[in-house]
């Protein structure tokens, strides 16, 4: 192991520069610049014309061995031969530049929102699943990113699933031959970092957990990379007895100015089954901290990974067709009992993934719209799920749909524009970049 650390900060050693530059959005619209390089020291930055120092967050490492989804003969150490570092933007900072070029920092009124999910190449062992991740056409999220950043947002949205190389390419698939695979930064860069590489510099962004992202998976690189909190021993995915705390993060809001916010919810470890007691106080907790936080501006989406209020899909084997699925039981229950609409009506919009599809579910009865963007780059799910709802389908009990749109099947993103602080308008974009659907959200009601 130490030959293994070693070569690693040897390897971080090589003046390479900066192989990613972003900007993410933590608690109350805190604005994290990070840079991830292979130089042994962390750049400085200018903080309009004067020097602002970055500190290191990670330093290069082998992560410990641990216990993955996968089995022992599918793992191997998480190598991050790279120097992670970052800097708090100052408030009254305007432009923060690194080696002359700016990085993206937010307006003070955030009109124009890209919102992406699911974005990596499945290579799952256990699933007997190889997404060709070397056909941009067969793997499309360079591509999405590239439009998406050219639509010009003033943030992104990703409602998480970064990462889903966890496994070696099978050697009769040459649409992924040579592949990384694994936990490491050589699969993070290949599945994340070197294909949104245009939309990171674009825009700030607010990056929502998926379960991809959790302890038993990419959860160390998570915290290394995207996680927009402190970075401290015990809280970083190594130790697999610490897990069940670190897969939670209480809610946090990011201010979209003018009034509205948007609430990060780190919900990715809970189950479709009944939650156990710890979690079952974690999801009580997540409620709780969400009312209160909602309450404080006049419009809020919520943005969390599994939908709460969306449908998913299974064959019927027995008729044909599909089965339609309702959302994430796990929190369901609990959140009904902490508030019998589930939501308080200080919550207007969810903005989910997990599902690999894009989906919009409004209600005639006092829930918030439900939307999901999962469709932009993961292997697409099957079978498609319909346009129109079997007659009485419901996400969960208690609610009664009234309008519900779906795009299944394809690839693209979602974009959200500000008309007035509770109406947005919603378009999904194809691979062309063009508009297949067009929806309004006006308060918690939507249409399309």
């Amino acid at each position: 192991m130490l030959g293994l650390v070693a070569g690693a900060m040897a390897f971080a050693a090589q003046a390479q520069g900066p192989l990613a530059r972003y900007v993410v959005l933590g608690d109350d619209g805190q604005r994290i610049v990070r840079v991830v390089t292979s130089e042994a020291a962390c750049p400085t930055l200018t903080a309009d014309g004067a020097y602002l120092a970055m500190s290191v967050r990670a330093g290069p490492a082998i992560a410990p061995q641990r216990k993955t989804l996968s089995g022992p003969e599918l793992s191997k150490p998480s190598a991050f031969p790279v120097l992670t570092c970052e800097a708090v933007a100052p408030r009254n900072v305007s432009k923060v530049k690194l080696a002359g070029a700016d990085l993206p920092l937010p307006p003070t009124r955030i009109d124009r929102i890209v919102v992406i999910g699911d974005t990596g190449c499945r290579l799952k062992a256990s699933d007997g699943q190889a997404q060709d991740c070397n056909d941009p056409n067969a793997y499309p999220f360079a591509r999405i990113a590239k439009l998406a950043a050219d639509w010009r947002p003033d943030l992104v949205i990703h409602v998480g699933d970064y990462h889903y190389r966890e496994t070696a390419c099978p050697t009769d698939r040459p649409g992924c031959s040579g592949s990384p695979w694994g936990y490491g930064w050589d699969a993070w860069d290949a599945d994340f970092f070197a294909p949104g590489a245009p939309l990171l510099a674009a825009a700030p962004w607010v990056v929502v957990r998926g379960n991809h992202e959790t302890c038993v998976r990419a959860g160390q690189g998570w915290f290394r990379f995207l996680d927009p909190h402190p970075l401290s021993e015990g809280r970083d995915c190594n130790d697999q007895t610490a897990d069940a705390q670190n897969d939670y993060t209480a809610p946090y809001a990011a201010p979209l100015g003018d009034g509205a916010q948007v609430i990060v919810m780190d919900l990715a470890a809970v189950g479709e089954g009944a939650p156990d007691s710890a979690m079952g106080d974690k999801i009580r907790r997540t409620h709780q901290d969400m009312t209160a936080l909602s309450a404080k501006a006049r419009y809020t989406f919520v943005a969390n990974h599994k939908p709460i209020l969306g449908f998913s899909a299974y064959p019927d084997k027995t008729g044909g067709g599909v089965i339609m699925r309702p959302g994430n039981r796990g929190p369901q229950a609990i959140f009904a009992a902490e508030n019998p609409n589930i939501f308080p009506s200080t919550v207007h919009a969810l903005l989910s993934g997990h599902i690999h599809l894009w989906q919009q579910v409004s209600f005639s009865t006092p829930q918030p719209s439900q939307f999901i963007s999962g469709f932009s780059g993961t292997l697409e799910d099957t079978p498609p799920i319909p346009d129109t709802l079997p007659a009485g389908a419901s996400p969960a009990p208690g609610t009664v749909v009234d309008h519900f749109g779906s795009w299944t099947g394809q690839y693209g993103f979602m974009t959200l524009e500000r008309r007035a602080v509770d109406r947005w308008s919603v378009v999904v974009h194809d691979l062309t970049g063009a508009a297949v659907k067009r929806c309004e959200i006006v308060g918690r009601a939507s249409t399309c």
